[in-house]
C-alpha cells in the first residue's frame, strides 16, 4: 500500500493567498501523483464540502476535505503558508493547510488512519513541530507517525528557537494528551480512551477554567458524560471533537466516552453507559442516528466545531443542566426500528427489525395511495377503473375527470408498495447498498406476479448479497468505485437471476394459492379469519404482530382491481384496530375511578385516535396493566372482526378510521361491529379493574389502608365501605 502522504505532496512554502488556490496548489500535487484523476471534479467536491461548514480551526489550522469519486486512494497533502489564509476560524487565518481526500468507498483502515491524524491536530507539540520543520521528507514522516515531535524538533538545530517559543503550548498540550506521538495516534483503542485518571502533575495545566462546578465528584464516582460526534464528511471534524473532548474530560475529571460517528462507520456506546451517563453531549453537523438513547438525560446539543474549539465550556455546560435537572424528552415508544439490531440479538430480533424496516417506509405509500383510490371510487364509482389516462381526457369541470386522477395517482402509488418493501427490507440489512438490488427485485416481483411474498423475499435475499459482496477484500484501485459501480452492479445482477430464474416462479404460485384461497373464503371460514385477524390487531397495539396483520390485509387489496374477500379483510382488520383506544376512553369516562388522572387524560386522547384507526392510542393502558387491559382488548377485537366479515362489510381504504365511513360497504352494520367490540372490551376492562380494587382481603385496618391508598391512586375512594378495626 502506498503511503497516504510523501515529500511530494508537501509544499512549506505556500504561496496562496485564498482557500481556493490553497486547495488547488496541494490537488495539483496529489494530480501529479496520479491520485486524483479529474481535478476540476475533485476541487468541485472540495468547494462543496467547504459551503456546508468553514473548515478552519483555532489555532491556526486548516483542514479542507472531501469524499470525492475522483479520488483513487487516500491522500493527504500539507503545506505551510507564512502569511497565512483565512479559512473561516474565528481565531484568524491558517498557517497550516491539510488537504484530506478520501475516495467515495474508502475502506476503514485508511479512514481510521486519517482519523487519528485529526486527533493529532488537536496536540500542540505536534503543530508546533510542523511550524518547525525544515524539510519536507521529516514532515511527511512526522504527519505519517513515522517520528515523533521531539525526533523531528531534534533533527532541525535551527528550528530550535522556533520550538522554545511555542513551548508553554506544548506542554499546555502535553497535560492534556498525555504526550502521545503519531504512531500513538494511529491506534484508535488507545486515543479513544477516556477513562484514565489524571495524573497529579496534569492539574493545575488544565486550559480551560470556565467551569464553575465547585464540587468535584467524589473519586469512587465521578461526574460520567457520553458525548457522539459527527460532521458531513466523517473524516477530521468528527475525529477532533472527539478527541478535543476526551483531553478537556481527563482535564476535568470527569468519565468522558465519545461514539464518533464518521465515515469508517461506528460502534454505538454500550447501553449500560449510556444508562449511567450523568450527562450527554451531542457535537454534530449531521444527524445523529439513533438519538432516541439519549432521552430523558441532561443534553447539550451543539455543532461539531464546539466541540473542538470549547469542549471545557460544554462540560461545564452540561454539568449545570444536570445540577439543575434539566433533562430532553424521554423517547417515544413504538417507533419502528430502521436498524440492523444491537449487539447480541439474536437472529430472529434482527430479521422482526429488518421486516419492520420495510414495512414501515411502505405503510405512508398503502395509505396515500389507498386513500386517493378510495376517493376516485367515492367520486365515480366503482367503474372508474375503467376510465382513460387522464392525459388523454380531462376536463376540470367533470366530477369523473377528478374521480379518475384521484385513482390513477392511488394507482401510481400503490406501485411503489412492493419496492418499497423490498428496498428498506434490504436498507435494513445492509445500509444504503442494499437499495439499489432491493429495489430492483422488489420490482421484478411485481412484474412475475409475486406480490408481497416477492418483495419479502428479493429484501431479504438483496441485503444477504450485499453483506456478502462487501466483506469480499476488494483491490485497492476498485475500491473508489465499490458503492457506485460495483455493488449496485452485481448485487442488481445476482438478485435479478434469482428471483427471474430461481425462485420467482415458485414465490408467485404461492401468492396465486393464497390469493386464491382469500377469495374463497365464505361462512364460518370467513367469521374465524375475522376473529383471528381482531386478535392480532389488538395483541400488541402496533406491535410485529400487529403489522403482520395489517400488512396481510392491505396487500389484498394492493391491486387495481381486488376482489371482494380481500375488501372485507381490510375492513375486520380496520374495525378491530380501533376497538383498543375507543374501549379505554369509554372505560376512563364510565368507571374514571378505576384510573389514575394521567390515564384520564390518555382517554380523552384515546377517542381521536381510535376513531383515526391509531390502535396505539392504548399502549399507555396497556402498559401500566397489561394482564386486564390487552386480554379485554383482544376479546372485542376478535368479536369486532368476526361481526365485519359475517356483515359483508367491504373497505378500499387501508386507513382513516371513521373519515372513510361512506367509503365502507355496509357501513351501519361496520359501526354496528365496532361498537359491539368497544363495549364488550370497556366491560371486561372494568370488570377486571373493580376485581382488583375489591380482591385484597386483608382483615381490619390493612385492608383499610389498603383501599385508601389505591384510592389516592385513582383519584377517588372505592365503592365498599372500609371495614372498621
Amino acid at each position: 500500500m502506498s503511503e497516504m502522504i510523501t515529500a511530494d505532496l508537501v509544499d512549506l512554502d505556500l504561496s496562496a493567498d485564498t482557500k481556493e488556490a490553497a486547495a488547488r496548489a496541494l490537488a495539483e500535487r496529489m494530480a501529479a501523483l496520479g491520485r486524483v484523476t479529474d481535478l476540476a471534479g475533485f476541487l468541485a467536491d472540495v468547494a462543496t464540502r467547504e459551503a456546508q461548514m468553514p473548515t478552519g480551526l483555532d489555532g491556526g489550522i486548516g483542514i479542507p476535505h472531501c469524499r470525492s469519486a475522483h479520488v483513487t486512494e487516500p491522500t493527504l497533502a500539507f503545506g505551510r503558508s507564512a502569511a497565512g489564509i483565512d479559512f473561516g476560524a474565528a481565531d484568524g487565518p491558517a498557517d497550516l493547510v491539510f488537504l484530506i481526500a478520501a475516495p467515495a468507498g474508502a475502506d476503514d483502515a485508511h479512514l481510521t488512519i486519517l482519523s487519528a491524524l485529526a486527533r493529532q491536530l488537536m496536540n500542540a507539540e505536534f503543530t508546533a513541530a510542523l511550524r518547525s520543520v525544515a524539510d519536507t521528507a521529516t514532515a511527511a514522516a512526522l504527519i505519517r507517525g513515522d517520528v515523533t515531535p521531539q525526533e523531528a524538533a531534534a533533527t532541525q538545530p535551527e528550528a530550535a528557537p522556533a520550538s522554545g517559543e511555542v513551548a508553554p503550548a506544548s506542554g499546555e498540550a502535553a497535560s492534556g494528551s498525555a504526550q502521545t506521538s503519531p504512531a500513538d495516534a494511529a491506534a484508535p483503542a488507545e486515543a479513544s480512551t477516556p477513562d484514565v485518571a489524571p495524573a497529579p502533575s496534569e492539574a493545575p495545566a488544565a486550559k480551560d477554567t470556565t467551569d464553575p462546578v465547585t464540587a468535584d465528584p467524589t473519586p469512587e464516582q465521578p461526574f460520567r458524560i457520553v458525548a457522539v460526534t459527527s460532521c458531513p464528511t466523517g473524516i477530521a471534524h468528527t475525529y477532533m471533537a472527539a478527541e478535543s473532548l476526551e483531553n478537556a474530560g481527563r482535564e476535568a475529571g470527569v468519565e468522558l466516552v465519545v461514539e464518533t460517528q464518521g465515515s469508517a462507520g461506528f460502534a454505538r456506546l454500550d447501553p449500560a453507559l449510556i444508562a449511567a451517563a450523568d450527562g450527554v453531549i451531542l457535537a454534530h453537523d449531521v444527524p445523529v442516528r439513533d438519538k432516541d438513547r439519549f432521552a430523558g438525560k441532561p443534553t447539550v446539543d451543539v455543532g461539531v466545531k464546539a466541540g473542538i474549539n470549547r469542549p471545557g465550556e460544554l462540560i461545564a455546560e452540561v454539568r449545570q443542566k444536570a445540577a439543575r435537572g434539566e433533562t430532553t424528552a424521554p423517547a417515544a415508544a413504538g417507533t419502528p426500528v430502521e436498524r440492523t439490531g444491537e449487539p447480541g440479538e439474536g437472529y430472529g430480533t434482527k430479521l422482526r427489525k429488518w421486516l419492520m424496516s420495510g414495512v414501515s417506509y411502505m405503510v405512508p405509500f398503502v395509505a396515500a395511495g389507498g386513500l386517493l383510490i378510495a376517493i376516485g371510487f367515492a367520486l365515480g364509482g366503482y367503474k372508474v377503473n375503467k376510465a382513460p389516462s387522464v392525459m388523454d381526457h380531462f376536463v376540470w369541470t367533470q366530477t369523473d375527470s377528478w374521480a379518475a386522477l384521484m385513482f390513477q395517482i392511488g394507482g401510481v402509488a400503490f406501485a411503489f408498495l412492493v419496492p418499497v418493501l423490498a428496498g428498506y427490507i434490504a436498507y435494513g440489512i445492509a445500509d444504503r447498498p442494499g437499495l439499489v438490488p432491493g429495489f430492483v427485485g422488489g420490482s421484478i416481483a411485481l412484474t412475475i406476479n409475486a406480490g408481497f411474498l416477492g418483495g419479502l423475499a428479493a429484501g431479504l435475499i438483496s441485503g444477504a448479497v450485499v453483506t456478502a459482496i462487501q466483506r469480499v477484500r476488494i483491490p485497492q484501485a476498485l475500491r473508489g468505485i465499490m458503492p457506485v459501480v460495483v455493488i449496485p452492479l452485481i448485487s442488481s445482477a445476482v438478485v435479478g437471476f434469482l428471483m427471474f430464474v430461481v425462485i420467482g416462479k415458485p414465490i408467485a404460485t404461492a401468492q396465486k394459492g393464497m390469493t386464491d384461497w382469500l377469495s374463497g373464503l365464505s361462512g364460518a371460514n370467513a367469521v374465524l379469519l375475522g376473529a383471528l385477524l381482531g386478535l392480532m390487531m389488538c395483541f400488541d397495539l402496533g406491535g410485529p404482530v400487529n403489522k403482520v396483520a395489517y400488512t396481510f390485509a392491505t396487500a389484498g387489496i394492493a391491486v387495481s382491481d381486488p376482489s371482494d374477500s380481500a375488501m372485507k379483510i381490510m375492513a375486520a382488520v380496520m374495525a378491530a384496530g380501533m376497538v383498543p383506544p375507543l374501549a379505554m376512553a369509554l372505560a376512563t369516562t364510565v368507571r374514571g375511578r378505576l384510573f389514575t388522572e394521567t390515564e384520564r387524560e390518555n382517554g380523552k386522547a384515546a377517542w381521536v385516535l381510535g376513531a383515526s384507526f391509531i390502535s396505539e392510542g392504548a399502549i399507555p393502558f396497556a402498559a401500566a396493566d397489561p394482564l386486564r387491559v390487552i386480554p379485554s382488548a383482544m376479546v372485542g377485537g376478535a368479536l369486532t372482526g368476526a361481526l365485519s366479515m359475517a356483515f359483508g362489510a367491504t373497505l378500499r381504504a387501508p386507513h382513516g378510521g371513521v373519515f372513510v365511513v361512506p367509503l365502507i360497504g355496509n357501513p351501519f352494520l361496520y359501526l354496528i361491529a365496532v361498537a359491539a367490540g368497544v363495549c364488550t372490551s370497556t366491560a371486561l376492562v372494568v370488570a377486571l379493574k373493580t376485581l382488583r380494587g375489591s380482591a385484597p382481603g386483608a382483615p381490619g385496618g390493612e385492608r383499610e389502608k389498603g383501599e385508601h391508598e389505591q384510592a389516592a391512586r385513582a383519584g377517588s375512594a372505592d365503592r365498599e365501605q372500609p371495614v372498621a378495626a
